[in-house]
């Protein structure tokens, strides 16, 4: 069925091939199943929550600093009302986690390898044979690592941990069937859209008619799931001591009745109507830098010095040819007459033959921070940058759209 109507593409997208006959068919979730849209009236300060005893949570997280970003702001929150968080991500992200509060647990994986796979390959899906061994260990290493994180003591410390609660992003895999050894409940957010809908396709898609979207996510996620099947049945079988899944039972498993949070803002986006209510969409998750935030003298100086600059930076995105692309990004800058600062990221941009008076080459600083002193903002699409580009209401432009595709895509 799926070589009928999927194909994966050089780039590693799927494109779904339907029928020009079968028309999109609405999906009815008001009424009798009580899906009706009511206004809840909620205190913003939180008085009005009632209390709960504390709970040790754990919270498994792949992907770039984009995606661990939000789940800082959510840790933090929850360890605000007495919670104890562990914030389990892969080991480049330790420092961060550390100096922001939260406890750290070490995942498997380089984020760095992820990222450079998703950019050549457009997303989860290889594109190729000499491309299914890299992204194989890769995703071996997490889902083996998510029991342990769960509930190994902390490794620094050798503190006891005993997880009741699990938040996790999709790219984890193992984490529901982690929560099914655990007999703990799940809940998993994400920054761009994982649950079907007919009103828009799957991000790592490409749907020519609007009858194909629902089923896009159902194509990808099988896709997904025939790669990796056999993990998840060996981590299952060995670590978790539970019976293999079946060959159908898709990558999530009995994931509809998961409750799933959507990071991203409904004003941006609104809750697609086909989605219950064990689905939302509940707004960017931002992380406040700029308040502790000192920048060192020299920065402060330049921007002084002259007109509001333009930010070009790709954050985690893999460039490469960062030579060439930084001496295209400042002939754009020398035609246009601008200033700008070229932030160097993983694509390690930034090197100039001889210094330049309009240009600033930075290494690490605070989006909330720095978009407001810059009249605009070019970079690669991701979750965080898009919000804080949003934020700080400059215009922004993305040139490569990494998380929210799907809306990109619908938008165009």
């Amino acid at each position: 069925m799926l070589n009928r109507i999927a194909t994966v593409k050089d780039d590693g997208t799927v494109v779904v091939n339907v029928p020009s006959t079968l028309e999109a068919t609405p999906v009815d979730v008001g009424g009798a199943d009580g899906y009706d849209d009511v206004v809840v009236e909620e205190s913003l300060d939180g008085s009005d929550i009632p209390y709960r005893p504390p709970i040790q949570i754990v919270i498994l997280i792949v992907g770039t600093r984009g995606d661990v970003q939000p789940f800082v702001a959510i840790g933090k929150r929850l360890q605000d009302y007495g919670h104890r968080v562990r914030l389990a991500t892969h080991a480049n992200y330790k420092e961060f986690i550390l100096t922001a509060g939260l406890e750290f647990f070490p995942l498997g994986g380089d984020p760095k390898v992820l990222a450079e796979y998703m950019v050549k390959n457009k997303g989860f899906l290889p594109s190729g044979p000499s491309e299914i061994p890299v992204q194989r260990k890769q995703m071996k290493e997490i889902i083996f690592s998510l029991l342990p994180a769960c509930k190994d003591p902390d490794p620094d410390t050798g503190i006891a941990f005993k997880v009741d609660a699990i938040i996790a992003n999709p790219p984890a895999y193992g984490h529901t069937h982690v929560a099914e050894a655990l007999k703990v409940p799940i809940h998993i957010f994400f920054t761009m859209p994982w649950t079907p809908t007919s009103e828009f396709p799957h991000p790592l898609s490409r749907v020519k008619t609007s009858a194909g979207y629902r089923l896009s996510y159902q194509i990808v996620d099988s896709m997904i799931w025939l790669g990796i099947r056999d993990m998840i049945n060996e981590f299952r079988k060995k670590k978790l001591k539970l019976r293999p899944v079946t060959y159908l039972s898709g990558a999530q498993g009995s994931g509809s009745d998961i409750p799933h949070g959507y990071i991203w803002s409904p004003h941006l986006v609104p809750k697609p109507k086909d989605w219950g209510p064990k689905i939302d969409v509940v707004g960017f998750c931002f992380l406040d830098l700029a308040s502790d935030y000192v920048p060192p003298e020299e920065l402060v100086k330049w921007l002084e010095a002259g007109d509001k600059p333009i930010y070009v930076g790709f954050g985690s995105l893999p460039v490469q040819d960062p030579a060439k692309m930084t001496e295209t990004i400042v002939k754009a800058l020398e035609m246009t007459g601008q200033r700008g600062i070229i932030n160097k990221g993983w694509g390690g941009l930034g090197t100039l033959a001889e210094p330049k008076d309009s240009i600033y080459v930075l290494d690490n600083c605070p989006h909330d921070w720095l978009f407001l002193q810059c009249k605009a903002v070019v970079h690669h699409g991701g979750a965080g940058t898009t919000a804080a580009g949003l934020k700080a209401a400059v215009l922004s432009l993305s040139l490569s759209c990494t998380t929210l595709r799907a809306v990109h895509y619908n938008a165009t």
